[in-house]
């Protein structure tokens, strides 16, 4: 047997990511940008520990594989409160095109958070409440 000669890459083929991947890329990414964060309180649990994220590729006419493909992505998030949202948001933005590119080779032309809650810690720790019923 002859040893092994290297394949140019435009022979091998190409890898197409699909829209859900993006998605679960960005929703991992995004719990990292809130975990990596240690001065701030620690993100709220979520029932499957991680954000809920949408992805929609754009892929260019004619282009082979995931070549020139882009990609917008909407995240919902929780956080704990009080923090700082606004950078709260910004870092996982950035956080989120930085991981798409590294992982998928696809850059972001949009990338949305939106936070649909804020948990308090004091609202968390007061306990069970205790209502008198009349």
């Amino acid at each position: 047997m002859d040893t092994l000669t290297q394949v140019p890459a435009a022979e091998r083929g190409t890898t197409r990511v699909s829209e859900r991947v993006v998605a679960k890329l960005a929703a991992q990414a995004a719990w990292e940008a809130l975990t990596a964060d240690r001065t701030g309180p620690p993100p709220p649990p979520r029932h499957d520990g991680h954000p809920l994220a949408t992805a929609v590729v754009r892929r260019p006419p004619g282009a082979a594989g995931d070549t020139g493909a882009t990609a917008a992505v909407r995240v919902e998030l929780e956080l704990a409160y009080p923090c700082d949202i606004g950078a709260s948001c910004r870092a996982v933005r950035r956080h989120i095109a930085a991981r798409l590119g590294e992982l998928a080779g696809m850059e972001t032309y949009d990338v949305a958070v939106t936070v649909t809650r804020l948990h308090s810690r004091h609202g968390a720790s007061a306990g069970p409440r205790r209502r008198r019923v009349l």
